[in-house]
């Protein structure tokens, strides 16, 4: 039976999965030291001229572009959906089902991407440049931990400040939707606002900013691993921030999948109801 690869082939696959296998350790390792350190020695990120430059960055800076995106995204869907709604009678109810898919999805998804664009490449270029002028060896010398100096708050930050624009991010996206819809389309008000009230339920921001919890974490994680581990010079850097751009992008999107269907079960069980009866 004839080979399927050749040998020279399978040894490169081999390699390269053994060298992504080894990658994924040693970023396990990375995350869970920052993690140690985060909850063995709070006081030595918490104080504020540690995290506060750090909040202010990826926050207070990253709301133009979030507010940008999530109003122009709410107006879009109410754009692209009216003349489906309207061809079965119910482009009243739009409100209800955009205002649903912007705190479920669209907005948690939206404003991590953001993060990741705007924040993800400049944390990785940033550290990246550290690293290749040795300043992260002279800071070991100097007896200070990089991880805890640097790691430490900048994931903090991420972790904290994306459900902050993501909650902005589906107000933004709401008031959107709700400028096409009733000045635009001519809904009235009261209905937008009325099938809104029904079809988004308590659950479904806190299911948004839950999963922009884990999105800002993995962020933080994967910008600072990729700065840590950059290529020497220029160009080094660079590819640092492209690619903890991309991989930040890949995770969110893996898991937004997982964190649905965990979110969607625990639903489930708290309320039995399910969706049916709201859209019946």
């Amino acid at each position: 039976m004839p080979e399927l690869l050749p040998t020279a082939t399978r040894a490169g696959v081999l390699a390269n999965l053994g060298a992504a296998i080894e990658g994924f350790g040693r970023f396990s390792t990375f995350s869970l030291r920052t993690f140690g350190i985060a909850f063995a020695q709070p006081a030595s990120w918490l104080r504020w001229r540690n995290l506060g430059p750090q909040l202010y960055a990826v926050g207070v800076a990253t709301i133009p572009v979030v507010a940008i995106t999530g109003v122009f995204i709410g107006m879009i869907l109410a754009l692209e959906g009216y003349y489906q709604f309207a061809a079965i009678g119910q482009e009243n109810r739009m409100g209800g089902i955009i205002n649903a898919s912007v705190t479920r999805q669209i907005g948690p998804v939206l404003a991590a991407v953001m993060v990741a664009g705007r924040v993800g490449g400049a944390l990785a270029a940033e550290i990246g440049s550290m690293r290749v002028t040795d300043q992260l060896d002279a800071m070991r010398a100097m007896a200070a931990d990089p991880v805890r100096i640097l790691v430490v708050p900048r994931v903090a930050a991420c972790m904290l400040m994306t459900p902050v624009l993501t909650l902005y991010s589906d107000l933004l996206g709401s008031w959107g939707a709700w400028l096409v819809c009733v000045k635009v389309h001519g809904i009235p008000s009261v209905d937008y606002w009325h099938f809104t009230a029904s079809y988004v339920l308590w659950w479904d921001p806190l299911n948004g900013l839950g999963k922009s919890l884990f999105f800002g974490l993995s962020i933080g994680l994967i910008a600072c691993w990729k700065g840590f581990n950059c290529g020497s010079g220029a160009s080094g850097v660079g590819r640092a921030a492209t690619s903890a751009f991309v991989a930040s992008f890949i995770a969110i999107i893996a898991l937004n999948l997982v964190l649905a269907q965990l979110f969607n079960t625990i639903q489930s069980q708290l309320d039995p109801r399910g969706w049916s009866q709201l859209l019946g």
